[in-house]
């Protein structure tokens, strides 16, 4: 019988296998490439809210745990996908950069906020206000990074590329049963399917709809990650992420024309030179209404884990988390009680 079950290979699942596999349990993953959120993601990871100026909740803790934990993880796929690139605030008016210092005086900020205004020298990029330093930012692959996990697992036998059909899922007191899978727990981190896939319906965990662009501009020659009303990421031969948009209404997978002209508009907003939108993309963030992750155990059945709710931060959050979570299951550590999923317990109706 196999310690675990994980249900999900996005950024929750790999950081989650991560801590399994480094405490030696036996897992097996099922999946079907269906974790939209980050196989789109812009993969930043930032401290810092860049529109309000406030500090990301625990985001120092998140980051020091996630730069060694993505290095590990590299040496051990046998790849690169972490990108230490420097990030950018553009100031749209003075006012912003009135906000900017008094944040950098903030005891939780100052670690990340360089307080030198930087001069806009880029003809293409429209930023007379200038530009303030987010400091020890960068950015994931993540499309790379879950393609050679999943290929590690495939390897070692570890996966199964379906989606799980609940009906099939037979759950005892000390153990679960998916056909000829047999497991003494099993772990969802399947994003905002959650309330159609699992016994967690009751969580109210609501799909978020992001897009983003590519583009490819060949003057616009940026070798830092910008951030004004969108976000402009260059990942080589002149090419551009442009996002993300934010939509709760619509939670198809599909990409929106109204949602490619929004970001059009806001980019053309900050530069001026010519451009050639090559891709758009979309994917469906889970977000909790706290706006805080959701770990724990179901409230009747023991055996069964949730492990969602990463919102547009699961680059920044996931491998901190998955270790809490793994400390919780098999260390007996109490979670943090904003993560605890029986926050919600009362929204449950027991059968």
């Amino acid at each position: 019988m196999l310690d675990y079950l994980v249900v999900g290979l996005g950024l929750a699942g790999v950081s989650i296998c991560e801590a399994l596999e480094e405490n030696g349990h036996s897992f097996h993953v099922i999946s079907d490439g269906k974790q939209m959120a980050s196989t789109v993601a812009g993969g930043i990871y930032n401290p810092v809210v860049l529109n309000r100026f406030k500090a990301v909740w625990k985001g120092d803790c998140f980051l020091d745990y996630a730069l060694p934990f993505y290095r590990d993880l590299e040496s051990k796929l046998n790849t690169n996908f972490l990108d230490q690139t420097t990030l950018k605030r553009r100031f749209a008016t003075a006012e912003e950069q009135n906000l900017w210092f008094e944040a950098a005086s903030d005891s939780r900020l100052k670690r990340f906020l360089s307080t030198q205004i930087i001069q806009n020298t880029n003809e293409a990029l429209i930023a007379p206000y200038g530009l303030g330093n987010v400091l020890e930012t960068g950015r994931v692959d993540v499309p790379k990074l879950i393609g050679n996990y999943q290929s590690y697992l495939d390897e070692k036998g570890n996966h199964s590329r379906e989606t799980v059909d609940k009906s099939l899922l037979e759950v005892t007191t000390d153990s679960v049963s998916y056909q000829h899978l047999n497991a003494k727990k099993i772990i969802w981190a399947i994003g905002h399917r959650n309330t159609t896939l699992t016994y967690f319906d009751y969580i109210p965990l609501v799909g978020n709809k992001g897009e983003l662009l590519t583009i490819k501009a060949t003057e616009l020659q940026l070798d830092s990650l910008i951030k004004g009303p969108v976000f402009i990421l260059p990942i080589g031969d002149d090419l551009y992420k442009v996002g993300a948009t934010y939509d709760r209404s619509d939670l198809t997978y599909e990409p929106t024309q109204a949602a490619r002209m929004r970001l059009s508009e806001q980019l053309e907003s900050m530069i001026s030179c010519p451009y050639e939108i090559v891709a758009h993309e979309a994917g469906i963030r889970p977000t909790v209404p706290d706006r805080r992750p959701l770990l724990g155990r179901h409230p009747q059945y023991n055996n069964l884990v949730l492990y969602n709710g990463l919102g547009s931060r699961g680059v920044l959050m996931a491998p901190w988390l998955g270790r809490h979570l793994w400390e919780y299951l098999e260390k007996g550590k109490e979670l943090l009680p904003e993560l605890n999923i029986d926050r919600f317990d009362k929204r449950y109706q027991r059968v």
